[in-house]
């Protein structure tokens, strides 16, 4: 059970529902981690809005099956069922077996740098580095770490909080 209740829409203060109904415009769906964040606008815009940002720009620099998979080996790595579970889905929805998938080249390294991030963020090994260096260029590797930095407080805020992995009824 979750130690923070979801926001009751219906009861909502008007500051709540702006920021919800913006958040519905852009063609978001609301979550349970949503209904928790938009306890505090501030804190939804922070963790949420923010990485719909990072991740629009994750996705042009390197495309959106590679952040995909990315942010998903970052959820796996952390064992956050709501951000896995979120993952799943999408990739089931694509026909997309994780396990037995056949990445590119470019994505393999994603997964592994998004797990060995997630794993121990001060011992990403040396040889993982380079590789990335060498791949990737230096905007690209501040857009991929800083978007496995916002996957993993998400991982953390709905670990730390018990939040229900369950999709939102609606």
């Amino acid at each position: 059970m979750s130690y923070i209740s979801k926001i009751d829409l219906s009861t909502a203060p008007q500051e709540i529902r702006a920021a919800v109904d913006n958040h519905l415009a852009q063609g978001y769906q609301l979550t349970n981690e949503k209904l928790t964040l938009l306890h505090n606008v501030t804190a939804f815009h922070t963790l949420e809005e923010s990485s719909y940002e990072l991740d629009r720009e994750l996705q042009r620099l390197i495309g959106k099956r590679a952040a995909d998979f990315y942010e998903y080996a970052i959820s796996l790595q952390n064992d956050c069922l709501v951000c896995s579970a979120y993952f799943s889905r999408l990739l089931e929805k694509n026909h997309i077996d994780f396990a037995t998938f056949d990445f590119t080249d470019d994505e393999r390294l994603l997964i592994e740098y998004g797990r060995a991030i997630a794993r121990d963020p001060k011992h990403v090994p040396e040889d993982l580095m380079r590789l990335m260096q060498q791949t990737f260029t230096e905007e690209q590797l501040v857009v991929i770490t800083t978007m496995g930095v916002f996957m993993i407080a998400n991982n953390y805020f709905n670990d730390i909080l018990n939040v229900d992995p369950a999709p939102v009824q609606e």
